[in-house]
């Protein structure tokens, strides 16, 4: 299992937990509106963290972007699982193919 899944799963288990415990369990709570919010807030910080080329902030920038990303699916009910297979099915295809076949 990777750590992705490992994540995964863990937001997925902390669903039904209690908000004043986990923080997975009081994004959630809050609705998909404010879990996608959050992941904005993260991407704009991790941008902020590549344009100056601060690399170790970035890295740490780039897992909450992850963290928040699969927090915002799952307040969805997107699976992990899901976006990974739509990235299989794009395998070997060009980015410009992609995009004009849409």
């Amino acid at each position: 299992m990777s750590t992705l899944d490992r994540l995964a799963a863990t937001i997925d288990a902390r669903k039904g937990a209690d908000p004043e415990t986990s923080w997975t369990a009081k994004l959630l709570a809050k609705g998909p509106e404010k879990c996608a919010e959050k992941f904005g807030e993260e991407a704009v910080e991790a941008i902020i963290e590549a344009v100056k080329g601060n690399r170790d902030a970035l890295v740490s920038e780039a897992a909450d972007v992850l963290y928040h990303l699969a927090v915002m699916l799952a307040a969805r009910d997107v699976s992990l699982a899901e976006v990974l297979a739509e990235l299989d099915r794009r395998e070997g295809q060009s980015g410009i193919e992609e995009k004009a076949g849409r």
